[in-house]
């Protein structure tokens, strides 16, 4: 079995079309989207779990330049995130500092990554300011970008390099992500699918497996307004079903189903 990237700086260039890979340099653009080649990693390449958001957003490719390694992964939202594996029974407490122990421990129980671990950005046709022009955020980024060939193929790509091969103790996979009516789920099962050929079958609408890996969708950590909170409710609103859900996966996961 292969390891996950190992904590630091992840030398790819796989989705660049032959360019050199130079990091937050190298970039390749199709159809208003383009990526830039900085992909990163955090926590033990041989875990227990692993956790994945789509891409770095601004906040986080923002900091690369200005901050330290162990700091950039959900950066703004760390709060959010120790709900988010609190709730589904992967942190003991609803505690950023967990978050910020568990990113940094290259021999813990998490590792920490994107799906595409490159930065997607989309460009504001919009925006006359040569600068501002490119969106790392905003409504329907990972919709949106999942529907193009162009996104097809780097969610392929990213997910054959990085999730084809796990290591042995990977029992889980913590998508941070929904989509509008379920797409990303079942845009990521699709992508699983192909890194991973095998007898995938969903154990609940939210929850997939291959009998080797569990793979489980939660409520996004920068989700906008009521989301998170609905989510996080229980039986308190209608999403909070879709969190209860994440939980059974992850107990199907750990053996206490």
């Amino acid at each position: 079995m292969t390891d996950l990237p190992a904590h630091g700086r992840v030398q790819c260039a796989l989705c660049h079309r032959g360019q050199a890979y130079a990091f937050d340099r190298t970039r390749t653009e199709e159809d208003g989207w383009r990526i830039t080649n900085n992909p990163l990693a955090w926590g033990n390449p041989r875990p227990e779990f692993v956790v994945m958001g789509f891409s770095k957003g601004p906040t986080q490719a923002g900091a690369l330049s200005s901050q330290p390694h162990d700091q950039i992964a959900f950066r703004g939202g760390r709060t959010n995130l120790a709900k988010i594996l609190h709730h589904v029974g992967l942190l003991t407490a609803p505690d950023s500092r967990l978050v910020d122990q568990a990113i940094a421990d290259r021999d813990g129980r998490f590792h920490f990554g994107s799906l595409i671990r490159c930065t997607v950005e989309r460009r504001d046709a919009k925006e006359t300011v040569p600068d501002k022009q490119w969106k790392g955020t905003g409504g329907g980024m990972l919709d949106k970008f999942i529907a193009r060939d162009f996104g097809r193929k780097v969610l392929t790509n990213c997910s054959t390099q990085f999730l084809g091969d796990l290591p042995n103790p990977t029992k889980l996979i913590v998508m941070l992500g929904l989509g509008t009516a379920g797409n990303y789920v079942t845009a990521c099962r699709q992508a699983f699918a192909k890194a991973r050929p095998g007898s995938w079958r969903p154990l609940n609408e939210v929850t997939y497996t291959d009998d080797k890996v569990v793979v489980v969708h939660t409520e996004h950590f920068a989700s906008q307004g009521a989301l998170l909170p609905n989510w996080l409710s229980g039986e308190g609103h209608e999403r909070g079903r879709l969190g209860l859900l994440a939980q059974a996966g992850v107990r199907f996961a750990l053996g206490r189903s």
